[in-house]
């Protein structure tokens, strides 16, 4: 679903009613729901109460999850969040879509075995349908975001809240720190935590803490959800992303800490990581579209690389030799890269890296380039 033109405006703060004839949403938020949400006033998630004051309450928090074929990491990122040593009250909601393998049966047997777990249908299977179907069946007044294969340390809901409190921000994340187990995953994840490999943005490579465009993940207050009216459902990747400029757009803040830590699991093969990367390169060029003016270097460094590559191939396919120095520039780029940045890696990783940078970088350039003018816009309503 599209968002409401007043998602956009600086000047004005929007909440989406169920009654709201401009929202072009459903009514999927009630911010005072249950105890701790935001008309609760035993729960008090505003700015300024120290974190450490004696005999204080801390807000209760809502976790939600999308889900769709987890089986392999779901059971592992759910015993983590509700291990947290949160002081607060705490529920995890997953919105399940129709997965191909056991994840329903997972979710619901950790649901039978822990009361704070609640399992919600997601029939698309979408994200950012899972996501709005998630917030709505939760019921507290913070919301931490959290995906089926990343994995929460202890202190994660705790560190986001003192943030919160700390900044004023609407939305607080950290890094998301990828940790391989096969030799492949391994590479990834040194390519994923790497700016050869995606660039400067501190929710990869780390850094200090301050306000940032975007963060991996996010914890966010309800109100600022409700403000831009949640997720566009039409982003069926780099929904994140885009969410986060409507709440900049709107006044709120988004903010990185690298106290908040996740482990994150990648992508388990070459075919995978390809497919990942080429249609996170369409949608970012979506979000380009829509919000006029976000598209920096660091995002339109892999098409130009892409465009250049060929010129060249096709240059020197038809007998002007300088043009194989292109591609050659580039394979020798990354396998220097992949000296300097595998360093530790296992020899196994460590050959693999090359074609895991290369990949990454093509896949994501391609996307970029074939992204179609008509993706990310709402279908007409048959008459």
């Amino acid at each position: 679903m599209k968002s409401s033109p007043h998602a956009h405006s600086t000047d004005e703060q929007h909440t989406v009613h169920a009654t709201d004839p401009d929202s072009g949403r459903d009514p999927v938020w009630d911010a005072g729901r249950g105890p701790g949400g935001a008309g609760d006033p035993g729960r008090d998630p505003r700015p300024g109460a120290s974190p450490a004051a004696s005999g204080r309450t801390w807000p209760a928090v809502s976790v939600v999850m999308p889900v769709l074929n987890e089986e392999r990491h779901l059971a592992d990122a759910v015993r983590r969040i509700l291990s947290q040593d949160y002081p607060g009250e705490l529920e995890l909601v997953l919105a399940i879509g129709p997965s191909r393998d056991r994840t329903e049966e997972i979710a619901q047997r950790l649901a039978t075995e822990d009361p704070r777990v609640v399992v919600v249908p997601n029939p698309t299977g979408r994200t950012p349908q899972g996501l709005n179907i998630a917030i709505k069946a939760s019921q507290y007044s913070i919301i931490v975001r959290v995906d089926g294969h990343s994995l929460l340390p202890p202190d994660y809901v705790r560190v986001a809240v003192e943030t919160m409190e700390e900044t004023g921000a609407d939305n607080v994340g950290g890094i998301m720190a990828a940790e391989g187990i096969t030799p492949f995953e391994k590479a990834v994840a040194r390519a994923m935590t790497s700016k050869i490999g995606v660039g400067n943005a501190r929710f990869h490579t780390g850094g200090e803490a301050g306000d940032v465009e975007t963060v991996y993940l996010g914890t966010f207050r309800r109100s600022a959800l409700e403000r831009v009216g949640g997720y566009d459902e039409t982003f069926v990747r780099a929904q994140d992303w885009e969410m986060n400029h409507r709440i900049r757009q709107t006044g709120g803040r988004i903010y990185f800490t690298p106290r908040m830590r996740v482990t994150y699991r990648p992508r388990p093969n070459l075919r995978a990581l390809a497919k990942q990367y080429y249609h996170t390169g369409r949608w970012r060029r979506v979000v380009g579209r829509e919000h006029q003016g976000t598209l920096s270097l660091r995002y339109l460094a892999p098409p130009m690389a892409v465009l250049a590559m060929a010129a060249g191939v096709v240059a020197g396919a038809f007998g002007f030799w300088p043009g194989w120095l292109v591609p050659g520039a580039y394979a020798a780029g990354i396998v220097a890269g992949a000296v300097v940045e595998g360093r530790g890696l296992p020899v196994s990783a460590w050959v693999r890296l090359p074609l895991v940078f290369a990949t990454m970088h093509i896949s994501w350039g391609v996307g970029f380039l074939t992204s179609p003018p008509g993706l990310g816009q709402a279908t007409p309503a048959k008459s």
